[in-house]
């Protein structure tokens, strides 16, 4: 019963983050963190599987230090944007 109730919280998580994801389309700071909210969902729901499996949390450690540098440039990437337009609108900017 448990499980279950960890699976559909993750999963939970997951949508919110998504649904947060989708409706945050103007400023570039409020995608980046509910990006990092979706992968740590996923990273809640591979712990979860990990465990249940009784697999090593190797590949958890893995997975953790590819979420870190996703999120340094993401925030490189947020830099150079405001060092050149001045704010991180996305409609302040030509994308060509």
């Amino acid at each position: 019963m448990s499980v279950i109730l960890n699976w559909s919280m993750a999963s939970i998580l997951f949508f919110m983050g998504i649904f947060t994801f989708v409706s945050s389309r103007k400023h570039l700071l409020s995608m980046l963190l509910s990006l990092e909210y979706i992968v740590l969902s996923l990273f809640l729901l591979l712990f979860i599987y990990l465990n249940m499996i009784n697999y090593e949390n190797f590949f958890s450690m893995m997975y953790l230090v590819f979420i870190v540098c996703e999120g340094s440039l993401g925030l490189s990437i947020l830099v150079s944007m405001i060092r050149i337009y001045g704010n991180d609108y996305f409609q302040s900017f030509n994308i060509l």
